[in-house]
């Protein structure tokens, strides 16, 4: 019997979906901009079975992958599970074999593998695309082949026997100049280790260097950025240990007493070329752009001043205190023998930490950033969960980091909106000129939508209407036709040959 009864904030809206959809024709509204031929794909967190302790994070549920293919003005939808090997035991077995999030000693004696930890990788953090091929990505393990057109699981790869590291990242960049694609895995060597391996990909998807270092202590490492000369890789607050799993807690707690920290690997470089500079404690999560201006790297970022995980304790014992995330500005002078960064809050105004950019501006001074954030001006009527996290996020901002201005658009009074996606408007360089895509949640209406905002007016275009709800966004991205072989979906679909 499946009970989700135990989940007190997993009701009404926020119920797991647990099921698999296929729509032809969507409902639309407004006007589907003719130029889009491509899909935006998501991965959510859509448990398949209870979590087997009630107090277990999201981040632990199973990945469900969807995608909306828009092509001549219409939008077509798919979802599928993501066919871990997770996935499937626990299917096989009826029930909930997995303990807390990242801790594979509270696992089921059946399932539990202490050396080889990354086998129980639920993939569901981002959709990544590298070199014609679409991946499912959790940082916790190996990314999974996806086919992009029928969503069918491929399975896990290692790059042909050439990636070494037992994890791979959710967040992987791509140099619009070289075409290249800079990747790196965490807690590479096993549970709990310092090691970090750093990889580079040409734009035909073959690694071509590789180097690894040891990071200060181990902390979540979720996201990187690179500038046309270095690679930086941010962390700091959270923190595990062997011990922490052996007393069967979840993976990381949070320590304010250590301070944040940024690797900095040179492009092409060797572990003794890797350089550390140091921050105040901060909750760093996602990256926004980073480029060279000198002798120094600048890095926009979002972060926070203290914790923003409240299922991750203090090791102290401190009371969880929500800290919301500013976008700030980071300064790093490689000519200084100083290591501490110097820190800009950019804008005062709490934003989540899903910044979004034009990304034809990666390793380039840029000027706008996208981000989703609540509007306490506007009426909100509908009900979140008590997470201490969840705040009425009704409104997408555009950010002008030049003129320290925004503008916003408002998605409605029972609507919640996730992580846009920037496109690019085929016919135009300039910065900016596209559309916004996201999802938002009419929690009153119960189902999702799909908005598309223009970028530049942060007026709507359209939305797309999908009869039913999703289950909660992680990231999404967008894939044109001319990174992926997508069919066309008003015609029969061809069986897709599975990729070597």
């Amino acid at each position: 019997m499946v009970d989700f009864s135990a989940m007190k904030d997993m009701t009404g809206y926020f119920a797991p979906t647990r099921f698999e959809a296929d729509i032809f024709d969507c409902e639309t509204t407004g006007n589907i901009p003719a130029d889009l031929d491509g899909a935006f794909y998501r991965l959510h967190h859509d448990w398949l079975y209870p979590p087997k302790f009630a107090d277990d994070t999201l981040l632990a549920a199973d990945g469900n992958m969807s995608m909306v293919r828009i092509k001549d003005g219409r939008a077509h939808y798919k979802t599928r599970y993501v066919r871990t090997d997770r996935y499937e035991k626990q299917r096989a077995a009826g029930h909930q074999l997995y303990g807390y999030y990242r801790n594979p000693l509270t696992d089921e004696p059946a399932v539990r593998d202490i050396a080889n930890p990354g086998i129980r990788t639920t993939a569901n953090t981002t959709p990544v695309v590298l070199a014609g091929k679409l991946y499912a990505t959790k940082e916790d393990g190996l990314p999974y082949v996806i086919d992009a057109n029928t969503l069918a699981t491929y399975g896990p790869t290692d790059f042909e026997g050439r990636w070494k590291s037992q994890t791979f990242t959710a967040h992987p960049k791509r140099d619009p100049d070289t075409g290249e694609t800079f990747a790196f895995g965490y807690e590479a060597e096993g549970l709990c280790s310092t090691a970090v391996y750093l990889y580079t990909f040409d734009a035909s998807g073959n690694i071509t260097h590789e180097v690894r270092f040891n990071v200060p202590y181990c902390s979540m490492l979720h996201d990187m950025m690179i500038t046309s000369n270095y690679v930086i890789i941010p962390g700091g607050g959270t923190v595990t240990s062997m011990e922490r799993l052996e007393a069967g807690k979840p993976h990381w707690g949070w320590d304010s007493r250590l301070p944040s920290y940024y690797m900095v690997i040179p492009r092409g470089g060797d572990a003794k070329d890797v350089r550390t500079f140091y921050g105040p404690s901060r909750s760093i999560v996602h990256t926004t752009n980073a480029w060279d201006d000198g002798h120094r790297i600048i890095m926009d970022l979002p972060m926070a001043s203290g914790n923003t995980w409240p299922f991750f304790e203090d090791v102290a014992g401190e009371p969880f205190q929500m800290h919301w995330s500013t976008i700030r500005r980071i300064v790093m002078d490689m000519n200084s023998r100083d290591d501490q960064v110097k820190e800009e809050e950019l804008f005062s105004l709490p934003v989540t930490t899903f910044t979004r950019i034009d990304e034809r501006r990666f390793t380039h001074k840029y000027r706008y950033t996208y981000a989703q954030y609540a509007d306490g001006a506007k009426r909100f009527l509908g009900a979140l969960p008590s997470d201490p996290r969840q705040q009425p996020n009704n409104s997408y901002g555009r950010f002008d980091v030049e003129d320290r201005k925004y503008t916003s658009f408002f998605a409605g009074e029972s609507h919640v909106v996730q992580e846009p996606v920037f496109v690019a408007r085929a016919t135009s360089s300039e910065e900016g000129d596209g559309w916004l895509v996201g999802t938002c949640h009419d929690l009153a209406g119960m189902r999702a939508e799909i908005v598309i905002v223009d970028a530049t007016s942060m007026e709507e275009e359209g939305r797309i209407i999908l009869p039913f709800r999703n289950a909660p966004q992680i990231h999404g991205i967008w894939a044109d036709v001319s990174e992926l072989s997508l069919n066309d979906p008003t015609l029969a679909a061809n069986p897709a040959a599975i990729p070597g």
